[in-house]
């Protein structure tokens, strides 16, 4: 994953500040704000109920905040939408297409209403055909494409008029294989090229693979910010070290209670498991302390905390409850 340099003195592409909305007595989204720059991706996690869709429809101005603001490439979306949304490419998770066009005559309607015409349209039509990888299939009626195929071209939609920010809200549900990973790598491509990304997922891997920062949020609320392994570090950032072996485990465990940098030792069937920080650098000395208690050693593993871990630490659920 690699981030296109932001221009020096660039707004942001996103900048989203105390934003709340309530329906009645709840509150869904209460005071979240959220700044992604040119060239980066930011992804947006949160179990189901946790506020995400209230909170990307006003980013979107689909939704009007009852408190907070936000500015899309330094243009006010309360102020003046129109001119806002023009920095805007939004890709819903329900398709927005006409299943008995071609692939390109969805293009060409859909550039005409954002203000497209002649050669430019015909231009940036073939050009997010060959983004998404769809551009042997321009002449084909969209109803039959794959569920994989539609997504891609609903993603071409949101790229025609070259937006600063594109909002993919779960854009990978239900697709096949090839698809899913066509869709990563047009992602990858177009921030590589300076266009900001705001992805929400049910995949965990997939935020590990193309986000530069990642905000999770629950109850309403962003609970964290950051890059991965500033996330990882709100678990304590300790890794996993299993020993599996036999001879005297007792002797073993307790040699290795005795090191610094291992906080816990537990027994684990036929060996030991220990939480440690810094593995990687641990390691030797921690084989040596228990061969040299008398453990004979059959398998070592390293098992460092993800992005699953954390999500889970902070939510109390896993990513898709």
């Amino acid at each position: 994953m690699t981030t296109a340099p932001a221009s020096r003195g660039a707004a942001p592409a996103l900048e989203a500040s105390g934003l709340v909305r309530r329906f009645g007595t709840l509150t869904a989204v209460d005071d979240v704000s959220l700044r992604i720059e040119p060239g980066q991706t930011v992804g947006l996690l949160g179990p189901n109920g946790a506020g995400k869709t209230t909170a990307i429809s006003m980013m979107a101005g689909l939704l009007t905040p009852d408190a907070g603001s936000v500015h899309l490439s330094g243009v006010d979306m309360l102020k003046d939408p129109l001119a806002a949304k023009r920095h805007l490419g939004l890709v819903p998770q329900d398709l927005a297409i006409y299943p008995e066009l071609s692939a390109r005559d969805n293009l060409r309607f859909f550039g005409q209403l954002q203000g497209l015409h002649g050669k430019e349209l015909s231009g940036r039509v073939g050009e997010v055909l060959e983004t998404v990888g769809l551009g042997d299939r321009a002449k084909g009626a969209a109803k039959k494409f794959s569920g994989g195929m539609k997504r891609r071209l609903n993603i071409a939609i949101g790229l025609l008029h070259r937006p600063t920010l594109l909002i993919l809200d779960e854009p990978t549900v239900g697709v096949d294989p090839q698809s899913r990973n066509a869709i990563l790598e047009s992602v990858e491509a177009l921030t590589d090229e300076g266009m900001a990304v705001l992805y929400t997922t049910h995949y965990m891997e997939e935020a590990q693979r193309l986000c530069d920062r990642i905000a999770i949020m629950d109850a309403g609320q962003i609970q964290a910010e950051g890059t991965r392994d500033e996330l990882v570090e709100l678990t304590g950032g300790v890794d996993t070290i299993a020993l599996a072996g036999s001879g005297d485990l007792d002797a073993a465990e307790a040699a290795l209670r005795e090191l610094p940098q291992v906080q816990q030792v537990v027994r684990d069937g036929a060996g030991l498991r220990l939480t440690v920080h810094g593995a990687a650098t641990s390691i030797a000395q921690i084989v040596t302390a228990a061969s040299g208690a008398g453990m004979a050693l059959s398998d070592v593993q390293i098992t460092r905390p993800d992005l699953e871990s954390v999500f889970l630490h902070l939510t109390g659920k896993a990513l898709r409850d």
